[in-house]
């Protein structure tokens, strides 16, 4: 006879599979709800009260890019470690990684923690049956508020991601990105890669003060997705909040300006010998933040040069035409700061010095130029008729529902997605492309090619 943890965790599973697999979200309107909790935090709300399920997603201003530049890695570190163990509170006893494992797959829940250059983020995905539903909360509430850092995990986790590093140096998609990286952003903090000497340098004691530094509670941003009401909603966001300290933000120092990403001064061309059977190419330069007002023309533009795959105009040129590569792509990676624009491929060696030619001349022709009518209709056509797979799922709309509140966009942004992309010109594309990207001042890296 099944047990009460794995009759969970089964119901768990086909709940997922009709998440994925039922009835959608009517496209016609997603009713974003948002307010602010006294404490601080602001709360998004997305109901799906098909499904008894709720996704949530935290996040703070902790990212990778508030990492001091001698210990680059410690976000990821922070948040990654959080999943090793909570320490013993009030009557609640410590949990090592093995227990609190244990704890979600009992709850047939998941709990996840991960750092990105802008952000420290925490997921929950929990049953909205309503005894589930309380200890999922208190449990990730605890995860949240009372990482333990084990002193030995962490000795054993340095030691696995330096041996990652090492091993990483051996593959050439990593070391021409990390050079990319760090080559595009200049001294950015977006540039900052872990390297043995920051991971040495990191303690348990870094980590504690990183988390507590970062993990704010009215700093929060809440993003809910599932079966509640907004009363339930800001009951639960405030119960997954309640472990931290209560600190007014009003008493606390605003946290340190980070500086713009500076722009490329003149085109800079790095080769990087390797032994590889392909060469591999990375060309481009800063591109923009994800709130500014060319957002739209700059994603449909993109779109038609190499976002969109075989209907690209770079894979057309580069691939179809010359047979110079199995696949090129570019694409924008905005944040809160100007992410970088980039165009990537392989190559063979022989004929990398050729495939940069021709990749570098159709990035001209087409900020110079811009897109054909034809182009810009059939990308139109693409974008909009994909749309509704972008939130086909609960767990998708959240990812939308988190960008929405992080970047502070309106809250009718999903609504409105289809018409911002349909009023795009191709007089817009051009003048954006014209503002953001320079070809006569792109960054080449380019790695394993013949010279």
């Amino acid at each position: 006879m099944m047990n009460a943890p794995k009759k969970i965790a089964v119901r768990a599973v086909l709940v997922c599979a009709a998440v994925l697999f039922g009835p959608k979200f009517a496209l016609a309107t997603i009713p974003v709800q948002h307010w602010t909790q006294p404490g601080g935090a602001e709360v998004y709300l997305v109901e799906s009260p098909a499904v008894p399920m709720l996704d949530v997603q935290i996040d703070f201003d902790a990212g990778s890019r508030r990492d001091p530049p001698q210990k680059a890695g410690l976000a990821g570190l922070t948040a990654g470690l959080l999943e090793k163990g909570v320490r013993a509170a009030g009557d609640a006893t410590a949990l090592d990684e093995n227990a609190l494992g244990e704890a979600w797959a009992d709850l047939g829940a998941e709990f996840g923690a991960g750092a990105t250059s802008d952000r420290m983020s925490f997921s929950l995905r929990t049953l909205t049956e309503p005894a589930l539903l309380d200890k999922a909360v208190a449990l990730a509430a605890r995860q949240i508020a009372e990482p333990a850092y084990p002193e030995a995990v962490w000795q054993r986790e340095r030691q696995r991601l330096v041996a990652a590093l090492k091993e990483s140096y051996t593959r050439p998609g990593s070391v021409i990105g990390r050079a990319y990286t760090q080559a595009v952003y200049g001294g950015h903090p977006y540039g900052y890669e872990a390297t043995e000497a920051t991971l040495d340098s990191i303690n348990v004691a870094d980590l504690q003060a990183a988390h507590a530094a970062g993990v704010v509670a009215c700093r929060a941003r809440v993003s809910l997705v599932g079966a509640v009401t907004r009363v339930q909603a800001d009951a639960i966001a405030a119960r997954l909040l309640g472990r931290l300290p209560a600190v007014a933000c009003a008493s606390l120092a605003p946290l340190p300006a980070v500086p713009e990403v500076p722009p490329l001064a003149q085109a800079r061309e790095l080769r990087i010998p390797f032994d590889a059977a392909q060469a591999h190419v990375l060309i481009g330069q800063p591109g923009f933040r994800r709130a500014d007002p060319d957002y739209f023309p700059l994603t449909v533009g993109n779109y038609i040069l190499g976002g969109g795959g075989f209907v690209s105009r770079l894979t057309s040129e580069v691939r179809e035409k010359r047979g110079l590569t199995y696949g090129v792509s570019s694409g924008f990676t905005p944040g809160l700061h100007a992410g970088s624009f980039t165009v990537g491929l392989q190559t063979r060696p022989d004929q990398a010095a050729q495939a940069v030619q021709i990749t570098r001349q159709v990035l001209q022709d087409f900020v110079a130029g811009g897109p054909t009518a034809a182009e810009l209709k059939a990308a139109k056509d693409n974008l909009v008729g994909g749309f509704a797979l972008r939130i086909d799922s609960n767990r998708k709309l959240l990812a939308n529902l988190a960008s929405i509140a992080w970047h502070g966009l309106p809250l009718d942004y999903l609504d409105t997605w289809t018409q911002q992309v349909e009023k795009v010109s191709v007089a817009d594309i051009r003048a954006a492309f014209a503002r953001k990207v320079q070809p006569d001042r792109m960054l080449t890296v380019i790695l394993g090619a013949e010279k």
